[in-house]
């Protein structure tokens, strides 16, 4: 049975989804991944508390009588998830008492949260529910970790509360463009307890909230954007991109599934980068390599990816997620996870407070505490531990699959109460081979899918040494056998050089996940000093503005993989190519300007460049005009 006719065969009364997130915690990161985790703990994550005042002691959200409304629960949605996976008991601390002093805040009607806040926003009839949002899905993500019982009954109690509620003060503003997010929350429960009141909830929601189906379907935003509306800020669209599926779940109709498809495309072809993101320094911006792309909108998208894979099964949503998780997100903070910026620039040619054609302020650029608006401080920390959380998930052919590749260990039980444990070994994306040794107690048969990325042109599976044949469907391939105790599961993804043209006939470079850059040497200039997390400016030590001779090709270099990957000085794979200085590439509005079309080179002399992977590069240039 494919993944379709498991999709078609659900009942009226069920949700439909072709996979099902494990609960968190039975994914545990190894490897690179765990270093990533571990860099993150020992850098903002495990500190900001200590050092940025809205999410310290006087949050909202802890009963102070600071910042309550979203920063406290977008910080805990990334420390809690993060705490677990790395069981680490000084963060599972610090993320329990935002929990506990939640789980303590709901009152007799069934509403939580800062009481200040509420309280005022129910005299003013003016309601904005959005901060409630984020912390419903931390609340899910604490219960299936824990098991507290404490959660279903406090969850039940809010959404009879927001049954009514909503009459009078319906979805406004944030969250009538983020609807979707609490959609997730009331599923999960209704999987939980059946509760029919819950589905009459989620209709009411999808009445209310911001119709993304219907925008996807006819894609009305093809320039870049002059004009605030919450339908071209670009984290309501990388959340919106999943409100049809989550939709879908609910109502079996296909056009939601259409509009998905639709929508990203249409975004790529009119606002896409060569990172994997559509731009948008706070609003659509076109398709300039030197238009920024907020952080907040990189870790959502990821989340949302993550969430397509879940409903639909389709494994062209894990080749976004992994080209968005290995480039754009680690090449936004710093190595040592101790500043970040809040917009990206694909050709980044400078980092600093100057005037740029952008909607944000100048500092957004910048790496720091908190360049622009601290939306990105608080909501940058769920990256790493969601996409971990999302490596493997179970389906409904009670099966499992293989949504992403990263060294990780899997604990989990099949149907018929069968542990399995899967011990996965690779350093993929920067190599690739994977290797999956299973641990089981006693021979079990089961479906195992795993995904074969759409940039694969002659991928190889091996069972115990035998080659299987490999028969794709929706870039998945299944092997479906009694498993024993010790079996193997060998994947090999070769990797091969692909050049993509991109606006003004420039080119980018994408070998297997990663895009790959031109590192520009990085002078980090300190503009403000803090106890900790101080600003910088960063400035080009060495020239930038190369085309490509890409007739010359590319040869690929591999060196070891460090505790950081991260960091143009330890690549872990390169690109040696040539190219050559380009005389009519000048620098506007403080940024590279357009790669020209037909580059005029300085002088006849060939120069060899070392292209790295995008994210280890904090200056780079990733669109190049081509020397033909």
């Amino acid at each position: 049975m494919d993944l379709d006719d498991t999709l078609k065969e659900e009942d009226n009364l069920t949700l439909r989804s072709a996979f099902a997130f494990l609960p968190l915690g039975r994914i545990r990161p190894e490897g690179w991944l765990r270093n990533q985790l571990q860099i993150q703990r020992d850098g903002f994550t495990g500190h900001l508390e200590e050092h940025w005042h809205d999410v310290g002691p006087n949050s909202g959200w802890l009963g102070g009588s600071g910042e309550g409304w979203e920063r406290g629960p977008y910080y805990v949605d990334g420390l809690l998830p993060l705490a677990y996976l790395l069981e680490d008991e000084e963060l599972i601390l610090k993320a329990r008492k935002w929990v506990e002093w939640t789980l303590l805040s709901q009152r007799v009607d069934g509403s939580f949260g800062p009481h200040e806040l509420n309280t005022m926003n129910r005299e003013i009839q003016n309601q904005d529910w959005w901060q409630d949002f984020i912390m419903l899905k931390v609340l899910t993500q604490y219960a299936e970790v824990t098991n507290d019982d404490r959660v279903e009954p406090f969850l039940t109690r809010y959404f009879y509360y927001l049954k009514d509620a909503l009459q009078s003060n319906p979805l406004r503003e944030w969250a009538e463009a983020r609807g979707a997010e609490l959609l997730l929350s009331i599923q999960w429960l209704y999987e939980r307890t059946g509760d029919a009141a819950l589905l009459e909830l989620s209709e009411i929601v999808s009445q209310q909230m911001i119709d993304w189906g219907a925008i996807f379907e006819k894609f009305p935003y093809t320039r870049k954007q002059r004009e605030w509306d919450h339908r071209v800020h670009v984290v309501n669209l990388a959340m919106g991109v999943k409100a049809p599926a989550v939709l879908y779940r609910q109502t079996a109709d296909e056009s939601q599934r259409q509009a998905v498809d639709s929508g990203i495309k249409s975004l790529m072809m009119h606002h896409g980068q060569a990172h994997g993101m559509f731009s948008g320094d706070e609003w659509l911006s076109g398709t300039h390599p030197s238009q920024g792309v907020e952080l907040c909108a990189v870790v959502e998208y990821m989340f949302s990816m993550e969430h397509l894979v879940r409903i639909f099964g389709d494994g062209a949503f894990g080749d976004t997620l992994e080209k968005v998780s290995f480039n754009a997100l680690p090449a936004a903070i710093s190595p040592e996870w101790d500043s970040h910026q809040y917009d990206q620039q694909v050709n980044q040619v400078m980092c600093n407070a100057a005037k740029r054609p952008w909607v944000n302020k100048p500092d957004s650029n910048q790496f720091g505490l908190e360049p622009n608006f601290g939306c990105c401080t608080a909501n940058m920390h769920q990256g790493w531990p969601k996409y971990c959380s999302s490596l493997w998930m179970s389906t409904y052919d009670n099966g499992l699959a293989a949504v992403s590749y990263a060294p990780c260990h899997v604990n989990t039980t099949l149907p018929g109460n069968n542990e399995i444990e899967l011990d996965v070994q690779t350093e993929y994306p920067f190599r690739e081979h994977v290797l999956i040794t299973l641990t089981l107690k006693h021979e079990t048969r089961f479906p195992m899918w795993l995904r074969i990325p759409g940039w694969c042109q002659h991928p190889q599976v091996k069972v115990n040494g035998n080659l299987q044949k490999i028969n794709i469907e929706n870039g998945f391939t299944c092997i479906e056998r009694s498993w024993h105790d010790q079996d193997c599961v060998e994947i090999f993804l070769p990797m091969q050089v692909e050049v993509s043209e991109r606006g003004n006939r420039a080119i980018s470079v994408q070998r297997g996940p990663l895009v790959y850059v031109l590192p520009i040497a990085e002078q980090w200039v300190q503009v403000c000093k803090r106890e900790r997390f101080h600003d910088w400016e960063v400035y080009p030590m060495s020239a930038w503005r190369y085309g490509l001779e890409v007739d010359g090709g590319f040869q690929v270099e591999t060196q070891n993989i460090s505790y950081q990957p991260y960091r143009a000085e330890s690549a872990p794979v390169k690109l040696i190519t040539k190219g050559r200085l380009v005389s009519n590439w000048f620098m506007e509005d403080n940024s590279a300007g357009e790669p020209p079309a037909n580059p005029i080179p300085y002088s006849n002399v060939v120069e060899t460049l070392e292209l790295i992977p995008y994210g280890c590069a904090r200056l780079r240039i990733g669109e190049f005009p081509v020397l033909r």
